[in-house]
Formats: structure tokens, sequence, C-alpha cells
């Protein structure tokens, strides 16, 4: 099963799985995490082939899916369920393959379509980092100049950077081998009708406004919100008023 982490304890409100996006882990939503806690309790989950989760050979929306429809079952859900980008991608499958294991969905900037944006550049960069010179995360950092010009993505890669065993918490190998799956779109035929809200950042260009016929046949309740001056990276850019939209969204119920 993915490695999980637990926020706070059961109340009245449901609970809440947070599912991360590409190159990320649950850890990176720790401050959500903990804000969404004092109401709730919160999972966070590492996707497979990320940190403290087992490896496989495989990466497809189907196997993350699964994943976590075993982590609800375990959970006793059905569970409110947010993802971001690749997370929202395996979140949406989930809701629309097994919709009774989804009370309220939250999808954070991406849309059911497929995209030509390879993020293959990213696994060539770590590939490239000479992890046996590396004594401290600021070395990865350096080491990480000469392949990605902005500073917050290195941050962000370094944090699934393990220095003591000098191994990176990602199977890159596989990552790279399924990007075609992760960019893409399973196609799948199903229907999620619950209260579903795709929530972007207004500077971002994921979410476009041709794809919201796509996503209405999948998501026929869905409705849409922007975060003002905020990226593909909503949370971690305008985490207050993504929480505050959040809360708002899933209270409502």
């Amino acid at each position: 099963m993915l490695n999980t982490l637990e926020y706070g304890t059961r109340t009245d409100l449901p609970d809440l799985l947070i599912v991360h996006g590409l190159y990320g882990s649950g850890r990176n939503w720790g401050a959500i995490s903990k804000r969404m806690a004092q109401t709730r309790r919160v999972i966070a989950v590492d996707q497979r082939n990320h940190g403290a989760s087992p490896w496989f050979d495989t990466h497809s929306y189907e196997d993350m899916a699964a994943d976590l429809a075993e982590v609800i079952a375990a959970q006793d859900g059905p569970m409110d369920v947010l993802g971001h980008s690749m997370g929202g991608k395996a979140a949406m499958v989930l809701a629309l393959t097994r919709p009774e294991l989804v009370n309220r969905l939250v999808v954070a900037d991406i849309a059911p379509v497929a995209y030509s944006h390879d993020q293959s550049q990213h696994i060539a960069a770590m590939k490239a980092v000479d992890l046996a010179k590396i004594e401290k995360r600021s070395d990865a950092m350096k080491a990480l100049e000469a392949h990605v010009n902005e500073a917050a993505l290195r941050s962000f890669f370094t944090q699934s950077l393990d220095i003591e065993t000098k191994k990176w918490l990602l199977n890159l190998d596989v990552l790279e081998k399924e990007m075609p799956k992760i960019i893409g779109w399973p196609g799948t035929t199903g229907i999620y009708e619950g209260p579903t809200l795709f929530l972007s950042g207004a500077e971002s260009d994921y979410v476009k406004s041709e794809h919201r016929a796509t996503i209405r046949t999948l998501f026929p309740n869905a409705r849409f919100a922007k975060i003002i001056g905020a990226g593909h990276w909503l949370h971690a850019e305008k985490p207050r008023e993504f929480i505050q939209t959040l809360k708002a969204w899933l209270d409502a119920a």
C-alpha cells in the first residue's frame, strides 16, 4: 500500500485525501494538510514511484487510481479527495471508476485531457547530478542550476533527495519510460456525478476554456474557480487563498 501521512483526528466532517503531483510527495503538502486538519482528518499519500511508497514497473492512471482506492478502503471511506496536476488526473480516474469512494472531488490545475509538454527534461536534470559529491541540499541545488532555471523548481526537486543515502526518492527510470501515460489521459468513459471543483491558477494555462465541454461530460456537476495571481503551483504560490477556497468548497456539503 502507498505510504501515508496522517494529520488530525476524525471529526463529523469527511476525511480528506490529498494526492500530490509529479516529482512530489505527501510531505510537500504538509502546511496545507495541517491547516485542513484543524477541522477534519487528513491523509496525504506518496504516490507509487514517489517518496516512501513502493516502486513499480508501471505508472498509469489506472494504477494510481487503484492505489488510491486501496488507501480509501483501508480508511473505511468514502473520503473527500484533492489531487494536484498528475495527482488530479489520478483522483479523476478514481472518481470515474470508483465513484462510491469519493464524497467530494477537488481537481487542482489539471484537466482530463492529454498534454504535449513532456516533463522528461527534469528527469535528465536530476540524473545529471553527481550524487556522490552531494553532502547537503544546497549542493544539489547548485548542481541543478545548469539544467533547471527556476529556483523554486530546484528547491522542489531536492525535497525528493535523500542526502544520507544519496538517492532520489523517485523511480526516475520508470517515470521516464511511462511519461507518455503521465502527460496523457487514459480515456476513461465513466461519469462522476458528485460535487466537483476544478480549481486553477489564473496565470496557468493547464485548464483552458475549450476543456470545459470535456470536463462537463465526465463531471456534470463540475464547478470552476481560479486563484488570482497563481500559476500551476497554486497551493504553494497562494496558500492562504487556496486553503480558504478549499475549506469553503468542502464545508459546503
